[in-house]
């Protein structure tokens, strides 16, 4: 087996639509065992887990068989296991499914749910989910949606086919259309494109604008606005910064309703508190498909609360 070699496929089934765990043996290394290096590398499970998933037999290579705790440590070897996950407070809202054929399903997420599983958003996530509810083990997410942020994803049937979505996105040659409610500020001259330089580092919540060459580029729009002091906005993207619109209307003066990052960080919300939504949503995607050569507009069917119902919204019911 060499470095650059395609990795086996997995001999463990996906558990709640989540696939398991690979880990492939690094190169180099003095460990004497794959379990001593497993215990390292994952040391953050706690004293004593690692060896209990090998006492388990819940290691296994890639024949399937269980990894003995005394195997000998192989470099470039693959291993795999399910992790424990903790328990996750179900989000209450369907996903609705607004296109699919036999390479798409374009999604129409709703707020409060991861679009891949990451971090503590596992199982509680669009991409396991559909991998449930549609019985499609192999779906793959092409781009991904904030988890506070509603609206559109898409997601690939065939693996083989992933790369060519990716690269629409990643090339810019997807429309992307937003939909937002925040205050309304009549002395703010719209529409209007903002520029600016977005920088997001790891280990840190909220992005932050720094002095340089833009990166973020958004055309910000006012549908309409009401007496009660907030407004409507169409929000077009031609870039896709880590919270780009909510940092850009946030340098407007004018931050998204229910936003807990910009312009302040607010104390966590407590798990299952699903109240007061980011009032951001992913409304229209268009793209040609690089797969059948179709024109594709697809739009959500989502409605924001506190543009619908701002009582409703501004009371958390």
């Amino acid at each position: 087996m060499t470095r650059r070699s395609a990795p086996p496929p997995a001999p463990l089934p996906q558990r709640d639509g989540v696939d398991a765990v690979r880990v492939r043996l690094p190169w180099e290394g003095d460990w004497g065992s794959v379990r001593e290096y497993l215990v390292e590398r994952l040391s953050g499970a706690g004293p004593g887990v690692v060896a209990g998933m090998f006492e388990a037999g819940l290691v296994v290579g890639a024949d399937g068989r269980a990894v003995a705790p005394e195997t000998d440590f192989v470099p470039g070897m693959y291993v795999w296991f399910h992790r424990e996950l903790p328990y996750e407070v179900p989000v209450p809202f369907p996903i609705d499914v607004v296109y699919r054929d036999e390479h798409l399903v374009v999604a129409d997420k709703p707020h409060f749910l991861a679009t891949t599983p990451r971090g503590s958003h596992v199982v509680q996530s669009a991409l396991a989910r559909l991998r449930r509810e549609l019985d499609l083990p192999a779906l793959g997410a092409a781009h991904r949606l904030d988890r506070l942020t509603a609206g559109l994803v898409l997601f690939t049937v065939r693996p083989g086919e992933r790369g060519a979505y990716q690269r629409l996105f990643g090339e810019r040659r997807v429309r992307k259309e937003y939909e937002a409610v925040a205050p309304y500020d009549p002395g703010l001259a719209l529409p209007r494109t903002v520029r600016s330089r977005i920088l997001k580092e790891r280990g840190v919540l909220a992005a932050r604008e720094i002095p340089g060459e833009p990166n973020a580029v958004t055309e910000v729009v006012l549908a309409e606005h009401r007496a009660d002091g907030l407004g409507r906005y169409r929000l077009l993207p031609t870039t896709g910064q880590t919270h780009q619109l909510r940092v850009h209307m946030t340098a407007l003066g004018v931050p998204i309703l229910g936003d807990p990052l910009y312009p302040a960080i607010a104390p966590p919300v407590p798990p299952g508190d699903f109240r007061r939504p980011l009032q951001l949503l992913a409304r229209a995607l268009e793209f040609t498909d690089p797969v059948t050569g179709v024109e594709h507009r697809l739009r959500s069917g989502r409605v924001l609360g506190a543009w619908a119902e701002p009582e409703e919204w501004a009371a958390g019911r």
